[in-house]
């Protein structure tokens, strides 16, 4: 599907997320890139073969703090 030069990653790649977007419907929670990956917003994949990858977010960013 990839037209771009160098080509984007393949959708078996491990980097296969630093693909160009070729919709994008943030409305929606998600974006279809151009090698044929759906990415969501909660960072779950639908692979074109329809494997799913569940979501990966980092852990241990974000902290509550409460006010003394």
């Amino acid at each position: 599907m990839c037209q771009h030069q160098p080509p984007c990653p393949s959708a078996d790649s491990s980097d296969r997320e630093a693909a160009h977007p070729v919709a994008h419907h943030p409305e929606q929670g998600w974006s279809l890139l151009c090698n044929g990956v759906l990415l969501f917003e909660d960072t779950g994949e639908l692979l074109p073969d329809g494997q799913v990858i569940a979501p990966h977010r980092p852990l241990g960013g974000a902290r509550v703090v409460t006010a003394a």
